[in-house]
C-alpha cells in the first residue's frame, strides 16, 4: 500500500479544523485570510508541535500562493451552509479588491 503526502491544505485541516467550525461564523478570519494574513495560523502550525518546519514553510507558501486554499482547509469539516456563508464574504472582498473600494463588506453574509 502506497500512502498519498500530505499537502499544504491537509495540514491546516487536521490541526484546525474543527476548531475553526465549531466557533462559528468569523468575518474577521476569512478577511485577514483573503488580504494574506497568515501569521496566526502559520505560528499555530510551527507552535503545534505536529509538523517538521519544512512543512510548515511548504503550508505557508501555498496560502501565499493561494489565499483560497487556507479557508477551503479550514472548512473542510464545515456544514453547506457555512461553506455557502464563507464563499459569499470571499465573492465580496474580491469585488471590492476590484474595484479598488476601500468600503467595509457586510459581516452578516
Amino acid at each position: 500500500m502506497k500512502a498519498e503526502p500530505m499537502t499544504c491544505d491537509d495540514y491546516i485541516t487536521a490541526a484546525f479544523s474543527r476548531d475553526f467550525v465549531a466557533e462559528g461564523y468569523d468575518h474577521d478570519a476569512v478577511e485577514r485570510i483573503h488580504h494574506g494574513v497568515f501569521d496566526e495560523w502559520i505560528r499555530a502550525l510551527a507552535q503545534s508541535g505536529l509538523f517538521t518546519n519544512r512543512a510548515v514553510a511548504d503550508a505557508a507558501h501555498c496560502w501565499n500562493d493561494n489565499p483560497h486554499s487556507l479557508l477551503d482547509a479550514l472548512l473542510a469539516d464545515a456544514d453547506e451552509i457555512a461553506v455557502k456563508r464563507y464563499e459569499i464574504t470571499w465573492q465580496a472582498l474580491d469585488r471590492t479588491a476590484r474595484l479598488g473600494s476601500t468600503a467595509p463588506v457586510s459581516e452578516y453574509a
